[in-house]
């Protein structure tokens, strides 16, 4: 690899903000926020909205979509206009 073109790849901790769960990886990710491991090393925590911890997909908790009421909601907004061309 060519020296001074990569950005600077470290291990870095990311913390699930709804459920708290902490996990170490790599990243080229920096932030001032910092955080002791259980190996006592500190690194940088980077706090993020959603994982897999908290993602409905992985955590079976899918939300279902009510779309007869959006069909019903856009049929009263839209359903009963005439066309420009038509109207005299």
């Amino acid at each position: 690899m060519k020296k001074d073109i990569h950005p600077d790849y470290h291990p870095v901790v990311f913390q699930d903000a709804s459920t708290g769960t902490k996990f170490i990886t790599r990243s080229t990710a920096t932030s001032d926020r910092t955080i002791e491991w259980e190996d006592g090393n500190t690194y940088p925590l980077l706090v993020v909205d959603v994982t897999s911890e908290s993602h409905p997909f992985w955590t079976g908790a899918q939300r279902v979509m009510d779309t007869a009421g959006r069909v019903e909601k856009f049929q009263r907004r839209y359903g009963k206009r005439i066309p420009k061309s038509s109207k005299k």
